[in-house]
């Protein structure tokens, strides 16, 4: 009888931690640089989906106006960007190939690992489904980011709102996946349960997220840059205006923003309720998420600056992160 293989050896955890810390990072880049992408506006300059062939700019003054040509087609740049010249939209382009390439590189940090751990046959035992994930949802997200560019370039100005709170969405969970599979590789199986306070305060966090992703949408920083009344009340005059009312949460400006503001004031809240109850050992997540609403109350009264918009974004994660953390069985 032939003796059975013996299985083999898997990978170390150091290795494997590696792999979702830069799984982790990879997605705060596109996160940051995708978020940079739409302050500027500049996310629909590439009207082509070439996943592989795309990652190759334009390298001629021939190729360079082929771009610009194509770009000149779409609607935002009859009416957002009317008149744009070559040089100003350039400075779009390199917006927008930089968040392609990150996500083609957040791709390859994903998938290639998983591959070579599939052909070694070295997939820690009940890690297929957990490691498997990382690769399949960033080739979603792909699609996903393609399907959000494509909702700009016949009839509307910009994006999907929905589109890109789906987009945001998604990149969020990846990121989530990475951050607690690198927790149970560092501290190893756990018998404790998911700290659920701690837990609430990640989910609430990641709606707040979501939300910012309607104000982005829907261009709502740029209204009521005052804090903390909006326009001298403290809900908005025409929060209601849309018919059917739950449009008004998705498609009303002036509703995402106060959607936003109360959301994140809840967060914050929620943050200090935790430290209250853990003490010293939940400052850092309180501290994080007080930067947080400093950031974000200055975007708002100063108009959305990109810098501190996208010191925002950032700080969104790492509150996430710190949720995230406080709700893991090795600290809860």
């Amino acid at each position: 009888m032939t003796r059975p293989a013996e299985p083999s050896p898997t990978p170390s955890s150091s290795l494997l931690q590696a792999w979702m810390v830069a799984s982790a990072v990879v997605v705060v880049l596109t996160l940051v640089i995708g978020g940079t992408t739409r302050l500027t506006e500049s996310g629909l300059s590439i009207t082509e989906w070439k996943p592989v062939s795309g990652v190759i700019p334009p390298l001629s003054a021939d190729a360079w106006d082929a771009a610009f040509q194509a770009y000149l087609q779409i609607p935002e740049a009859q009416t957002v960007h009317r008149g744009i010249t070559l040089e100003q939209f350039q400075r779009l382009f390199w917006w927008e190939w930089a968040h392609r390439f990150v996500a083609r590189l957040a791709g390859l940090v994903m998938t290639v690992p998983f591959l070579w751990l599939v052909i070694k046959n070295r997939v820690p035992a009940g890690w297929m489904g957990r490691l498997g994930a990382l690769p399949l949802l960033t080739a979603g997200q792909g699609a996903l980011g393609w399907y959000m560019v494509s909702s700009g370039l016949s009839e509307r100005t910009d994006v999907s709102q929905y589109r890109l709170v789906a987009h945001l969405g998604l990149a969020l969970l990846i990121y989530a996946i990475a951050c607690w599979n690198w927790m149970d590789l560092r501290t190893g199986p756990r018998d404790g349960g998911v700290g659920r306070f701690a837990a609430g305060v990640a989910a609430l966090a990641s709606v707040t997220i979501l939300s910012g992703g309607f104000v982005a949408g829907l261009d709502a920083g740029h209204i009521f840059n005052t804090f903390p009344l909006m326009g001298g009340t403290l809900v908005p005059t025409g929060y209601w205006q849309l018919s059917p009312a739950w449009t008004n949460w998705f498609e009303n400006a002036a509703s995402a923003q106060f959607n936003h503001r109360l959301l994140a004031t809840t967060t914050f809240l929620a943050t200090l309720a935790y430290l209250i109850r853990r003490g010293r050992g939940a400052a850092p997540m309180a501290a994080v998420a007080a930067l947080q609403v400093c950031l974000g109350i200055a975007t708002l009264v100063m108009s959305v600056p990109i810098p501190i918009a996208a010191a925002h974004q950032l700080g969104a994660v790492l509150l996430l992160t710190a949720a995230l953390r406080a709700a893991h069985p090795a600290t809860a």
